[in-house]
């Protein structure tokens, strides 16, 4: 079974920044992608970027510009460098696996709280 083991949350500034850290019990390269998916108090948990493994990236709207994903194929870890970080971004984030196999097969972390005080 795969674990996905999320760190890096915490409670900082508004303007402040974080990074999140995902490492991977496995070869990250056994799924077609990665990514960050976020969940605030009532609301839908929504993707916040995500990375294949041909290194393409896509982010939502509201993070573009102040987020970045990358990934370490040598430490099979996926970080998240989020910069000017505001109140809206305060959300559980969770790691995201992916893997096409005819249907696509998901894995997920257990979460890590990010709180940006104004």
């Amino acid at each position: 079974q795969v674990q996905l083991v999320e760190s890096g949350g915490g409670l900082v500034q508004a303007g402040g920044s974080l990074r999140l850290s995902c490492a991977a019990s496995e070869s990250i390269f056994r799924f077609n992608g990665m990514g960050w998916y976020r969940q605030a108090p009532g609301k839908q948990r929504e993707l916040v970027a995500q990375i294949t493994n041909a290194g393409n990236t896509n982010y939502a709207d509201s993070v573009t510009g102040r987020f970045t994903i990358s990934r370490d194929d040598a430490k099979n870890t996926v970080y998240l460098q989020m910069n000017s970080l505001k109140p809206g971004d305060t959300a559980v984030y969770y790691c995201n696996a992916f893997e096409i196999r005819g249907a696509i097969q998901r894995y997920w972390g257990q979460g890590t709280q990010v709180t940006v005080s104004s």
